[in-house]
């Protein structure tokens, strides 16, 4: 019987096969994504958590800090024995330490479905026992989230920005900076039923838009599009934007009137612009001179859409090309206008762009958070390495809490952070730490405790996304594997320990709750937004639910343009602020109160030559799944490709399809080369999300021995105002591997 399920990367229907899953796309997808290949490894044994286990240290030793953890063996329990235990840990730090002792972070994409939302469940468990340290804003667009709100007063770039049907149909340039790279775009939080965004802009193509790839990868736009360009170097997307706007001011392109009616601190803004000159710009950029004044020219010429992906503010200085853009977009006088202005992101995500529901989703309650103290997701290892340390972050002087017991469930932060010699040595600084896991990742690797926790094609749900137009009765499509259990059982059963149980449960099992939330939605949010929702029990037998349509165009800020005393921004002037005198008053010199132009500070030289560019992978999201079909169909010579130029490969004798070794000030890794002419010369790429392999790693010499590129690069705050993350790019050599490699061991099971 084929069983509807969903994930991040796609609505589907799965029929369980012997020892294993068969998997089918929706069939109203467009553009599957092939991404779907990866699910039916889920349902085998390979690399997963079976039963529960404790590191042998933590069990007969007690809790502490501990070199072992991530090199210790591990040992199976039962169920009762390790819950009792480790309800007792959390008694022993909220006794001694109190909250702030505890850190419930948990920054994850486990699960597309609404309840089984790994990071809910552990926030509403840690705020009914009195709350914990949390995690603010995110890895893929810290920067965005931050500054967004001090320039135009919301996160509306980030979250709703001018629709893709406003682009396909008005547009004429864009100017992609970091590009639209197809393989983001089949992903979206909560699921995805159709892939659009490759259509929408080959018919925006076909309707004669433009289209200008500012990128060292060529391949960050597809190439029916016919884009022009422009191979940057990496890192340097503030001073070209920069330029362009000297362009504009110096040859009187730029729209005065905007500027005066819409924006605040244009005249401190465009004084500082003198000194980027287009001619400067060539040597930052490595974009010509006579470029740099084309495309100053060409924006003003047409309805112009400047998108600056997420991964180009995930840089050191990130603010500043992302700020930038938003510069450049005012002095072309293009903001509120159909198929103009900025947004941030378009194709980082398939839910970019899309028209979101006006009403809410199901949603399986928290309750409030009694503690409130929260650091940035990105530097959980400073807080970890350093309690107690103060630091800067959008405005404020905040301490890292010294935090105890560490609690993860649906994530894996050995994929997301960055140096990952750094953040072992964080971990080991814990007196406790707990994970949920189906499989043995590094994160599990580098745990005291794990749980073992189900799949998501083990357990009942809700699909839904607020930027789709379908719920998904995500059916369970197999029984648990092992003795794995939904991390709603396991929070469950602590909270029963520790007195708690009642409030957290209600009452209720999971799959009470899943028809719960569907009834209180459906005749709740649902009902007063006119929506006639089937009860649960037709919803199940449907298998989804299609929402009525939603507008489908939408312009940002166009109301605010029209009217902008009416319609003010939420900033403190009421409008675009290209100088903030808010950001000014921090007295950041890593981020001062208008955009300017940063150099790198670390840049190749004669020990480090080459650019790294650590961008998503196209063979899954982040790291999920990466013993599945489609990601392992992508390796070279078992390991992750890193791809580089035939110049830069033939310099150092290297030939498609060997093991190299990349090294950085940070670390090393092995790779497996592929020789393209797709990227800028001195750079390469390697993409994030090979499961960390530090046992091949230490048999190789190196670091990882699979290809996890954080343990090369850098773990430092993009500026004191954000402090989110800069992975996406660092400096590195390649070499080739002497002898033999070592076999990749992460999916074998622990000792």
């Amino acid at each position: 019987m084929s069983i509807p399920h969903s994930s991040h990367w796609g609505a589907f229907s799965a029929v369980a096969a012997d020892g294993g899953v068969q998997v089918l796309p929706h069939p109203d997808d467009p553009d599957p994504s092939a991404l779907l290949g990866n699910v039916a490894v889920a349902a085998t044994p390979t690399a997963r958590v079976l039963r529960p286990h404790v590191r042998r240290g933590w069990w007969e030793d007690g809790p502490g800090p501990d070199e072992r953890r991530g090199r210790d063996e591990f040992l199976p329990v039962e169920w009762d024995e390790l819950l009792d235990r480790v309800a007792a840990e959390y008694r022993r730090v909220l006794d001694a330490h109190g909250p702030r002792g505890v850190y419930a972070g948990s920054y994850g994409w486990a699960s597309a479905g609404r309840f089984h939302h790994a990071q809910s469940q552990l926030h509403r468990f840690s705020h009914v026992l009195g709350g914990a340290v949390r995690s603010s804003w995110t890895y893929s667009h810290g920067v965005g989230e931050v500054l967004m709100p001090r320039v135009v007063g919301s996160q509306e770039p980030l979250i709703s920005p001018t629709s893709w049907t406003s682009i396909e149909e008005h547009t004429d340039l864009v100017l992609a900076f970091g590009g639209l790279p197809a393989k983001n775009s089949e992903v979206a939080s909560g699921g995805i039923s159709r892939h659009e965004v490759a259509g929408r802009l080959r018919r925006a193509r076909e309707r004669g838009a433009e289209f200008v790839l500012v990128s060292p990868l060529r391949d960050d736009l597809a190439a029916e599009l016919g884009a022009q360009w422009l191979d940057v170097v990496p890192g340097t997307d503030a001073a070209l934007l920069l330029a362009m706007c000297h362009v504009l001011e110096a040859e009187g392109l730029h729209d005065a009137a905007f500027l005066r009616r819409c924006t605040a601190g244009s005249e401190e803004f465009l004084a500082t612009l003198g000194e980027f000159t287009p001619e400067w710009a060539e040597g930052v950029t490595g974009v010509s001179a006579a470029t740099v004044r084309d495309l100053a020219r060409r924006a003003v010429r047409g309805r112009t859409m400047v998108t600056v992906s997420w991964s180009v503010a995930r840089t050191r200085f990130g603010e500043q090309p992302l700020w930038a853009a938003v510069a450049f977009a005012a002095m072309i006088g293009q903001i509120g206008l159909p198929g103009g202005g900025f947004g941030h992101g378009y194709a980082s995500t398939g839910g970019v762009g899309k028209r979101a529901g006006s009403y809410p989703l199901p949603t399986f309650p928290q309750f409030a958070d009694p503690l409130r103290v929260r650091i940035p997701v990105a530097r959980i290892a400073d807080a970890l390495l350093h309690p107690g340390r103060e630091y800067d972050v959008d405005g404020r002087r905040e301490t890292y809490p010294h935090l105890r017991l560490v609690h993860w469930a649906g994530g894996n932060p050995f994929h997301h952070h960055q140096d990952l010699s750094r953040l072992q040595r964080a971990f080991r600084a814990a007196e406790t730490v707990v994970v949920h896991e189906p499989f043995w990742t590094a994160t599990a690797r580098h745990a005291d405790v794990v749980f073992a926790s189900t799949t998501t094609l083990e357990r009942e749900d809700i699909g839904a996304a607020r930027y789709d137009d379908r719920l998904i009765a995500m059916g369970r499509v197999h029984e648990p594997l092992g003795q794995a259990r939904d991390d709603y059982d396991v929070l469950a059963g602590l909270s029963r320990r520790l007195d708690t149980g009642e409030r957290f449960t209600e009452g209720r099992t999971g799959p009470e709750w899943v028809e719960h939330l569907w009834e209180e939605w459906r005749t709740g949010p649902a009902a007063r937004a006119g929506i006639t929702a089937p009860p649960y029990a037709e919803f199940l037998a449907a298998g989804e639910f299609v929402l009525p349509p939603e507008p489908t165009e939408k312009v940002m800020f166009a109301s605010f343009r029209a009217d902008p005393d009416t319609y003010p921004l939420r900033t403190p002037s009421g409008r675009v602020e290209l100088h903030s005198p808010t950001i000014a008053g921090f007295g950041y010199d890593d981020c001062p109160g208008h955009p300017v132009w940063l150099a790198p500070e670390e840049v190749p030289d004669a020990e480090f030559p080459l650019h790294l560019v650590a961008n998503n992978p196209a063979t899954r999201l982040h790291s999920q799944l990466d013993h599945g079909a489609t990601s392992q169909a992508g390796k070279v010579a078992g390991r992750e490709p890193v791809r580089m130029h035939p110049a830069d490969a033939a310099a150092r004798g290297l030939r498609a399809g060997q093991v190299v070794v990349l090294r950085s000030r940070r670390g090393s890794c092995l790779g497996g080369l592929v020789v393209s002419d797709a990227l800028r010369p001195g750079v390469v790429q390697m993409s994030t999300g090979a499961w960390f392999d530090p046992v091949a790693g230490a048999a190789a010499g190196v670091t990882c021995g699979h290809g996890n590129v954080n343990v090369l690069t850098r773990d430092v705050g993009s500026s004191r105002l954000a402090q989110a993350c800069t992975g996406q790019h660092a400096t590195v050599q390649v070499s080739a591997f002497e002898g033999d490699p070592p076999r990749v061991t992460v999916f074998d099971q622990p000792s």
